[in-house]
């Protein structure tokens, strides 16, 4: 199943250890008992996983169960973004949403706020955890993607549909076998009459 367990906005200054600005996490499926090391876990293997990501890329690390995507932007900002998910969360969906959450954080908060990162407070971030555990909110190439699935689909039952008035208008032509050839001459000879007459 695709899930997003965390999301973290970072400040990233180079050679220097990277500082939590705002993160979100869901971690509904453990227990009330696990919840506290899996958060550190995922704490630090997100940070960690920052630290070594050098400014302007992004690298995708698998650990365990877990995959954790990250964007280190660099530039003026010095900020990154990562996002941990399971091994099934699609890497494009996850890039997209790196980008969008790091441009709105810019816009929101200046440079100069994050060495108080007690004061910042992007509520956005929980909201973006829970809207885009469905990875095709993320990603409009996926939305159109199942998009077209949807309509591929469509089309299959309409053509699957017309093969079955086909298999029975089929079934009908048979059946006017049993009629006589005189019911098909009156039938041929009717429709030339048809053909060559024009009512106004």
């Amino acid at each position: 199943m695709v899930k997003i367990y965390s999301i973290s906005v970072l400040a990233a200054p180079p050679s220097q250890p990277s500082t939590v600005l705002a993160t979100a996490s869901d971690l509904s499926q453990f227990s009330f008992y696990q919840k506290g090391s899996v958060a550190e876990f995922l704490a630090f293997f997100g940070r960690t996983v920052v630290d070594r990501t050098p400014q302007g890329q992004r690298h995708s690390v698998q650990e365990n169960n877990y995959t954790a995507h990250v964007y280190n932007r660099g530039g003026a900002e010095q900020l990154a973004a990562v996002i941990i998910t399971d091994q099934e969360y699609p890497v494009r969906p996850a890039f997209s949403l790196l980008t969008k959450i790091l441009d709105e954080f810019i816009a929101k908060f200046p440079q100069s706020s994050f060495s108080n990162s007690s004061s910042i407070s992007f509520p956005e971030i929980q909201i973006y955890v829970s809207k885009y555990q469905d990875p095709s909110q993320a990603d409009k190439i996926m939305q159109v993607q199942q998009e077209l699935d949807e309509t591929k689909i469509i089309l299959h039952k309409t053509i699957e549909s017309v093969l079955e008035r086909g298999e029975k208008l089929e079934t009908l032509v048979d059946r006017s076998q049993a009629l006589s050839a005189q019911s098909k001459m009156f039938y041929k000879t009717a429709k030339k009459q048809n053909d060559c007459c024009v009512v106004m």
